[in-house]
């Protein structure tokens, strides 16, 4: 699989890395333009490469992973994601620690907003409940494996997110909806930063 990220922080690296460790191409992208990440693509080896946010939500799945008050301005330049499947790892920081500010998007959840400025994509959220420290290891432990939540509104999208994310070693497990499921993940939500094994 090809797979795009619109972002190069640490989730997206520490994704990227699970990816490549397991076969898959990635193409790593960021508001900074390519040629900023080369050292990066040259790290992870000739499996990455670099481009425009463009070329990579033109992969066969795209992650997204910036801060929250880039997100429209990094959706509105790409081209129209017709059936696509995103990952949605972001969370409505609109200002981070040690002074958060969550964004008040009233009745939608996170992803719903998301979904909303993609029209066509195949929203699935996922990532964005865990620490970066905790993605980017072998989610697979003595005592079990990772939990990864994920929510989405498409089941065949979810099923790919499933499939990928347990062949990198990850226990996904479905919670619904953007709407039910993404609440419970998302900023304020009882799942939100809570780290569990599965044990198999």
């Amino acid at each position: 699989m090809r797979i795009g990220m619109l972002g190069a922080g640490t989730i997206a690296q520490a994704i990227a890395r699970h990816a490549i460790r397991h076969g898959h191409e990635v193409v790593l992208s960021n508001s900074r333009g390519p040629g900023s990440l080369a050292p990066l693509v040259e790290e992870l080896g000739t499996l990455a490469s670099a481009g425009t946010p463009a070329e990579a939500a033109a992969a066969d799945l795209v992650v997204l992973a910036v801060g929250w008050p880039q997100i429209p301005d990094v959706v509105a330049r790409l081209p129209h994601l017709d059936g696509t499947v995103v990952i949605d790892a972001t969370n409505q920081f609109e200002a981070l620690p040690p002074h958060p500010r969550i964004a008040d998007l009233g009745d939608l959840t996170g992803s719903e907003y998301v979904a909303s400025l993609l029209p066509g994509a195949r929203v699935v959220k996922a990532f964005n409940s865990l620490f970066a420290q905790y993605i980017a290891p072998d989610p697979r432990h003595e005592a079990g494996r990772q939990v990864l939540f994920l929510a989405g509104d498409d089941t065949d999208a979810k099923n790919t997110v499933i499939g990928l994310t347990s062949a990198f070693g990850f226990a996904p497990v479905d919670l619904g909806s953007l709407r039910e499921g993404g609440r419970l993940m998302q900023l304020g939500g009882p799942l939100s930063g809570l780290h569990a094994l599965k044990q198999d």
